[in-house]
């Protein structure tokens, strides 16, 4: 905490002997180590408390972040559930035997844009040219 070398404190212990005296020093050093370990639990709590701050406000920060994450996915799915319910009702409004040829139309449609699972090569027709 100080930087105080072993010359200086000698010193300053022979300075206090002196001012002092032998028999009015035992008291005074009692009295000082008293207010440094004051001093030093009071610097002990401010930084406890200090470092509590920090982390409840780093948790705060976390959980708004993960609120904004579930807000964007909660977005994203209510749009995709409005498209899915459009796609039924304009399914539902078309003759029997057209509502199923469009959707195995949409499926077949589904299916040509979704990306192949990992690990699974393109087919023949999808293959890039330039890639082989």
């Amino acid at each position: 905490m100080f930087d105080f070398s072993l010359g200086e404190m000698l010193v300053v212990a022979l300075v206090a002997l002196v001012v002092l005296g032998p028999e009015r020093l035992p008291k005074a050093a009692r009295f000082a180590g008293l207010w440094v370990r004051r001093a030093r639990a009071q610097w002990h709590s401010v930084r406890t408390e200090l470092e509590q701050e920090l982390a409840s406000e780093e948790l705060k920060r976390s959980l708004q972040d993960t609120k904004n994450a579930i807000t964007e996915t909660d977005r994203q799915l209510q749009g995709q559930l409005q498209q899915t319910q459009t796609q039924l009702h304009a399914l539902a409004s078309l003759p029997p035997n057209a509502a199923e040829h469009t959707a195995v139309n949409i499926a077949v449609n589904a299916a040509a844009n979704a990306e192949p699972p990992a690990g699974v090569a393109p087919l023949a027709a999808e293959r890039d040219p330039q890639h082989d």
